[in-house]
């Protein structure tokens, strides 16, 4: 029988504690938009977790950075470990190690401005099970680029088709694709900066079918907006109105409208895995690995900041170990 020894969370927001926890983590907050130019999103996930344990912290009577110690954060990961969300389901591994992350960096925080707490090396991440990475084979690839066929509109056959070409020959996430400009891509050279996550520059290559099929898809633009992907809302009216209606500063697309796309295509193809922009970044590594490329060139390509993130691929796409099975498998003496 499991306990929930959690301080029950309310939707009323509730007052902050007044102590030197919380007022380290506010710090810590700010630190982070500041120094380290952390991301709204980051910065937003560490103060849920963060605020999580300074209300566990308050349940147990700490409310100083000097009072944490191992034991403490022990019983905090327990009762982490028994917390239910509404619909009764405990929270996933994952998600529990992300709570660890973000009290790691806290502490790191607090070492670094000479504050004695306990030292957050000391606290490892729960092993969590290996993930599935679902990808699309060269067949199916095919297949979801031939399916922008079917599109009637040849705007939006060009677009969706050079969108599709895009992903799999870069390997972006499908938030840098967004947010792609055109003046940002070197048709000459077949390349581009992209700024991903951790505000991180990496170099982006082009296949020549994807700078050709973005080549085809801007030449048949009218407007004049900077993104590089739009969405087509006028088509089929006036050319002049077409133009009026994008100005300088028109919004490119959204992941959602990407999503969308891919779904539209898969089904169109016939392809019945559950599919997403991600999975054709899966591809587009996996292809990579299953060519020879070596793992650090893939994890540089990806944008990983740990080599940990990139070796999910490795377990489907070890070639040595096919070439063995192959040649040793029930050979008959």
């Amino acid at each position: 029988m499991s306990h929930n020894i959690m301080p029950k969370e309310t939707k009323n927001k509730e007052k902050d504690l007044d102590n030197s926890l919380t007022r380290y983590i506010r710090e810590f907050l700010e630190y982070c938009e500041i120094e380290k130019n952390r991301s709204l999103l980051t910065i937003r996930n560490y103060d849920h977790y963060l605020k999580r344990f300074a209300h566990f912290c308050a349940s147990e009577g700490v409310s100083k950075p000097e009072q944490i110690d191992f034991e403490l954060v022990r019983r905090y990961r327990l009762g982490i470990n028994r917390m239910v969300d509404e619909s009764g389901k405990h929270l996933k591994q994952i998600t529990q190690n992300y709570h660890v992350i973000a009290l790691r960096a806290f502490l790191k925080y607090l070492m670094k401005r000479d504050i004695k707490t306990l030292a957050p090396e000391k606290l490892d991440l729960a092993k969590t099970p290996s993930r599935m990475v679902e990808f699309l084979d060269d067949d199916e690839i095919q297949r979801l680029f031939e399916a922008t066929d079917e599109e009637k509109e040849e705007i939006l056959r060009l677009r969706d088709n050079a969108i599709l070409q895009t992903l799999f020959a870069t390997g972006l996430r499908v938030s840098e694709l967004c947010s792609l400009k055109k003046d940002q891509i070197n048709f000459k050279r077949n390349e581009f900066t992209v700024r991903g996550k951790g505000d991180k520059l990496r170099l982006i290559f082009l296949s020549s079918e994807a700078n050709e099929a973005l080549l085809k898809y801007l030449k048949k633009r009218k407007d004049n907006s900077k993104f590089l992907f739009i969405a087509h809302k006028q088509v089929g009216i006036a050319v002049e109105k077409e133009i009026a209606s994008f100005g300088q500063n028109a919004a490119g697309l959204t992941p959602r409208s990407i999503q969308r796309i891919i779904k539209k295509y898969a089904l169109i193809a016939g392809i019945m895995k559950k599919i997403s922009p991600h999975t054709l970044r899966h591809s587009f590594a996996t292809d990579l690995l299953q060519n020879g490329a070596d793992i650090r060139s893939v994890q540089s390509m990806l944008g990983h900041a740990s080599i940990t993130t990139t070796q999910i691929y490795t377990h489907i796409t070890n070639q040595q170990l096919r070439e063995i099975h192959t040649k040793f498998h029930n050979k008959k003496k």
